[in-house]
């Protein structure tokens, strides 16, 4: 199941969504997230299927690997479902055995709220896996500059979320090798009771903690041995600017926002 983590993975493409400004993609991530919560019903997510196919289409991304971001999810998933479904309100009642009682608008809130989750994780996979780690930071960066007026610290703020973000993927790569590790040795980690699995657990979690304050400490080194001072004086090599692409990116949003609600309205 690690392995299956795409959460700050970089899929290195050349895309038009790859090109596009790092700010507006943040933006837009935002706003996709917000359509989302917009939907009143299952048949309002037709139009966000629609999009997000047309963008992993022009980013060039392996379906495969938009379906493997949701497989950490499956029992967060299966839960979300069965607990909407038999622990729903509603009066029309579509199944009834014994003190089980299924209702069409359980139904509906299940497959509604389970759909919910999928795009929300799948619509902000894309972010990360066409936004390289350093651009992400500049966008970041870019964003929250307004905010410097009340001295917060905006490169700063957006340096700590990339690193995490991007350490996500090496650190599970890191615990993946640990757990083959272990189990070559004859740890067992999926029998037993829940208490034996998370006490077969702490082999694994001591060397993932050594080895992450290890790789912390060489990035900080590093980061010193280039004269790291933060974002006061900083200089770019690449200046972002707005394109004919970020527009168009931003005029389909906002399609997207009216389909969505109009749907609500109407459907």
């Amino acid at each position: 199941m690690l392995r299956d983590i795409t959460l700050g993975q970089y899929y290195p493409v050349d895309s038009p969504v790859h090109r596009l400004d790092p700010r507006v993609k943040i933006l837009l991530t935002m706003a996709f997230i917000v359509c989302v919560f917009l939907v009143g019903s299952p048949l309002g997510y037709v139009p966000i299927v629609a999009y997000l196919a047309l963008a992993s289409h022009l980013a060039r991304l392996p379906y495969k690997m938009m379906l493997k971001a949701l497989r950490p999810l499956r029992i967060l998933l299966v839960f979300t479902f069965v607990l909407n479904l038999f622990f729903g309100t509603g009066q029309t009642e579509l199944i009834r055995v014994g003190f089980i009682r299924i209702t069409q608008e359980g139904l509906l809130n299940a497959v509604h709220f389970s759909l919910r989750l999928i795009f929300l994780v799948t619509g902000s996979s894309i972010l990360t896996l066409t936004t390289a780690p350093v651009t992400l930071t500049d966008g970041l960066e870019r964003l929250a500059s307004p905010l410097k007026i009340i001295r917060f610290p905006a490169h700063e703020m957006a340096m700590m979320m990339t690193i995490a973000l991007r350490f996500i993927p090496t650190l599970a790569e890191e615990a993946d090798k640990i757990m083959k590790a272990q189990s070559a040795r004859g740890a067992d980690f999926t029998t037993g009771s829940l208490r034996q699995r998370a006490r077969a657990l702490i082999p694994l979690l001591v060397p993932l903690f050594v080895s992450a304050f290890r790789r912390a400490g060489d990035l900080a080194m590093a980061m010193e041995s280039r004269c790291y001072r933060g974002g006061e004086g900083r200089t770019r090599l690449n200046v972002l600017r707005i394109r004919r692409g970020d527009w168009l990116a931003m005029g389909s949003m906002v399609l997207l926002f009216a389909v969505v609600l109009l749907m609500k309205r109407y459907v």
